[in-house]
Formats: C-alpha cells, structure tokens, sequence
C-alpha cells in the first residue's frame, strides 16, 4: 500500500496500519489492480487529505463518503477536483453557500487545496473507489480507518470546527466531544437535498467566529482564481 503521509498521523496511525484488516485492505486493492479496474485516486493520494493538513493543524473537519468515480475527478480531498475538471454538482452547491453567507463569488475551478493547507481536513470516509462504480470499495476496511482518524482529532484538546453534511456524515462523526468542539449539522450539498437545509446553513461563518472565539486564525475560504497548490 502506498504511504504518504505526514509525520504527525504516521507515528499514531502506526498501530491502524499494522492491524490484520489493513492487510486485507491491501490485498484487495492489490487483486482489483492485477484484475485491470481503474482505482481512483493514484496510489499516491490515497492519504493526499492527511499528508497536506497535519493532524497538529486541523480546525475544521469536512467529511465526505467515496472519491469521485469519473476519470480525472479524485485527488484524495472530498468534495474536491484537480483544475481543469468541472466542479461537480455538489461543490457548485458549496459554492452557493460561501456567496450567500460570505460574499464570496464561486472560482471557475474546484481544487480546494487551499482549504487543505490552512487546516480543513477534507476526509472522505472510503479512501479509493473503482472507475464508474459508487461505492464499489465500502466495507473494505477504510472506514475503520477512518474513524480512527477522526477519534485522533476528537481527542485533541484544541477546539476544532466538525462539518457534518448528510446522514452519512453525522453518524460517522457521532462520537465528537461536543463539550470542545464545536458540531455543524446540515444536509448534503447534493442537489437532491441541498435545498433541505444545507443552503442558508452559514456553517463557514460560523466556524470562523467560533475558531475567532478560541483565539485562532479563521479560514480565507477564498479560493485563488487559479487551481495551484499553495
């Protein structure tokens, strides 16, 4: 399996990655690549969300389910495409949302490292999928994984801002200390719930006055007009 993967999450990680699922995991992502399926991301960016926001930096959580499954689509941060793809109908959502609550006009990509380097962990719960199969890779073992991560930043003891679009999401994140952190509900930004609630939610304004509130700098959701990495 290929690793890449900043410091800070390796070393308490260490343990996830040598328990037997983990192995299993490998050898399943091993047999589908022999077999020829198209597996999204690259190996290279499976843990692309954690290598680029170091578990010491986090203040804010996005979860997101699968990877994009269309070719060229995932990079390893939810909800995120690299440049030159269409943002896709969930981020044109989001999008929406920064303009109505803070102003801010939507860019014409939807490479959201920007967000990733300032502290947003863009955490999808499945870390790969198989080209034109939604889903194809739950219950293999990354969501075990994954919740591990997500306990690793509950435990943290500075307060950090939890993202919680959909069911999916909330339940996911059920477990987070909500005596420190602060736990943002809505729907998800999809266009068949959107319209439920996530539009007019404000979560970006409110986790910049809660991370003001607690002496932290707040996020610049402004992204640059162009897609490149910071």
């Amino acid at each position: 399996m290929s690793i890449k993967l900043d410091s800070s999450w390796l070393e308490p990680l260490q343990t996830e990655f040598d328990q037997p699922y983990m192995a299993e995991l490998k050898r399943f992502l091993l047999t589908e690549k022999e077999a020829g399926k198209h597996i999204f991301p690259a190996g290279s960016n499976w843990f692309r969300a954690l290598d680029l926001t170091p578990l010491d930096k986090v203040k804010v959580v996005i979860l997101g389910q699968d990877p994009y499954h269309g070719p060229g689509q995932a990079h390893g941060l939810c909800f995120s495409v690299p440049g030159g793809v269409r943002p896709p109908p969930s981020l044109v959502n989001i999008y929406k949302e920064l303009l109505s609550d803070l102003g801010i006009p939507a860019p014409a990509h939807g490479f959201l490292e920007h967000w990733a380097r300032q502290g947003v962990l863009l955490l999808n719960s499945v870390l790969t999928v198989e080209m034109g199969q939604a889903a194809s890779h739950r219950d293999r073992g990354w969501e075990r994984f994954t919740d591990a991560v997500i306990r690793l930043v509950n435990a943290r003891q500075e307060p950090v801002v939890f993202m919680l679009w959909g069911s999916y999401a909330q339940k996911k994140a059920a477990f987070v200390d909500t005596s420190r952190h602060l736990v943002l509900k809505a729907p998800h930004p999809s266009p068949l719930s959107a319209h439920n609630g996530f539009l007019g939610c404000r979560h970006f304004s409110k986790a910049n006055a809660f991370l003001e509130g607690h002496g932290l700098a707040p996020i610049d959701w402004a992204l640059p007009e162009c897609a490149v990495s910071d």
